[in-house]
């Protein structure tokens, strides 16, 4: 199982469809989830929402600007092995005020996708696309070039 947990809900109808087409792609492969926890200006208080929401028996990879950055190849790679270790991976997006330092040593790993901020609704499909773009990857099919 893939899970993503973030925060705030999408307003924008094209942003909405974009996820739902992606969801149901991964779907077809693995049992997914998205979790959307409500916005706070305190990220402490994020912290306390994300921690009942978090399995300790996931494997946890924050999205981070100042995470390791990976290609598609690296992504695919890291999904097939978590699952050799863990039965589900957890992929949480912070809050548009960043997160706390616990919430960051929490995370098993610290992915970036960019030096760039992006706006939370597009990134949440970005992360959705290169999920599935993995799941394709890891099972021999095409789609990635």
């Amino acid at each position: 199982m893939i899970e993503v947990i973030c925060f705030g809900k999408i307003k924008e109808q094209y942003l909405k469809d974009m996820i739902e087409d992606y969801k149901k792609r991964i779907s077809k492969y693995l049992k997914f989830q998205i979790t959307e926890l409500p916005d706070n200006d305190n990220i402490k208080i994020e912290e306390e929402l994300l921690k009942k929401h978090i399995d300790n028996k996931s494997y946890k990879i924050l999205l981070d600007i100042k995470g390791n950055k990976l290609d598609s190849i690296g992504l695919s790679s890291m999904i097939s092995k978590s699952f050799i270790s863990y039965p589900k991976i957890t992929f949480i997006i912070g809050g548009s005020n960043g997160v706390t330092d616990e919430v960051k040593n929490m995370a098993d790993y610290r992915l970036s996708f960019s030096d760039m901020t992006f706006p939370h609704g597009l990134f949440r499909g970005i992360l959705l696309e290169q999920i599935y773009r993995s799941l394709k990857i890891n099972n021999n099919e095409s789609y990635h070039k």
